[in-house]
């Protein structure tokens, strides 16, 4: 099956939301959630990230994560994961009883195309307060693909990981994570890179994106948005370009990046660590690209 097949098919068998344009989502991915080790590579950003999702929590916002929201290529166990970001699960849990969580799984976390698995990771937890464990998501699910339905305008929004594009990455996942998980992960303690990744093999990346992007343009320029390589894109519209979006990851240095959609409008934007004008740090959002009307994409 090739690389046009496998996006087709992911956008086939989607789970499709209805929004109009009063909804409010914000689109994370590539988050890596890792043991707290020192190649952790989420770590360093934890703090900026639970700030921006108790944002987006307190403001109304539905939750969308287009895959590698845990590490488990790294990480045998998903118990390791859970226990050093507890507290970004509970906070995933808050958006997950108001149903305003929606997970798609992407070559990190292909595991979690077997429900069992994710019945088994996200079921329960043990609350050392209590001393018993209570229920995490238990009827939580993991998608391939999303397709967000405007049921005004009858657009559509394509989201998924993109790993379908990378043959190793997507047929050859498992061969790339016992790489990663023997020989990657104790070098990455000394700054070495992972070359099965197309966000640090620059020429991968590229064909990556070309094989996105073809599939863009032969299925009618279709506004589709992913993650994987961790290059945040965003498209004016109406400028010729194909509507081609990456939310980029959150394992930047020192920031993460999402595209928020609000008010009929989609962004590119930045949470990062800054200074106020007496010296105080303090995580702020900036915009990387501006709100664009949907409604002028697909014209």
């Amino acid at each position: 099956m090739s690389s046009q097949d496998r996006l087709t098919r992911a956008y086939q068998q989607a789970k499709r939301i209805s929004f109009n344009n009063s909804d409010k989502f914000i689109l994370f991915s590539d988050c890596h959630r890792g043991d707290g080790s020192f190649a952790d590579d989420f770590a360093n950003n934890r703090n900026i990230y639970m700030h921006a999702l108790n944002h987006y929590y307190q403001q109304g916002f539905q939750y969308i994560e287009l895959g590698d929201g845990d590490e488990l290529w790294e990480n045998l166990s998903f118990k390791d994961v859970l226990e050093a970001n507890k507290n970004v699960f509970l906070l995933l849990k808050k958006f997950y009883s108001e149903n305003k969580l929606h997970m798609i799984y992407g070559n990190h976390d292909m595991v979690y195309r077997n429900p069992s698995i994710v019945k088994k990771n996200f079921s329960e937890y043990f609350d050392t307060v209590l001393g018993k464990k209570m229920p995490l998501m238990p009827e939580l699910q993991f998608h391939e693909g999303i397709v967000l339905e405007n049921f005004e305008t009858q657009q559509e929004i394509f989201l998924t990981h993109g790993h379908q594009a990378d043959f190793m990455n997507y047929v050859g996942w498992k061969f790339n994570r016992f790489f990663v998980r023997v020989l990657w992960k104790p070098l990455q303690v000394w700054g070495i890179k992972d070359p099965t990744s197309p966000a640090k093999n620059y020429v991968e990346l590229i064909k990556v994106e070309r094989r996105i992007k073809k599939w863009i343009a032969d299925n009618g320029n279709k506004i589709t948005v992913v993650g994987h390589t961790h290059r945040p894109h965003f498209p004016k519209p109406n400028d010729g370009e194909l509507n081609f979006f990456n939310d980029g990851s959150c394992v930047h240095p020192r920031n993460i990046t999402g595209i928020e959609i609000e008010n009929g409008r989609i962004a590119l934007v930045k949470w990062l660590i800054d200074t106020n004008k007496d010296g105080f740090l303090q995580i702020v959002k900036e915009y990387i690209e501006t709100p664009q009307k949907l409604s002028d994409y697909n014209k």
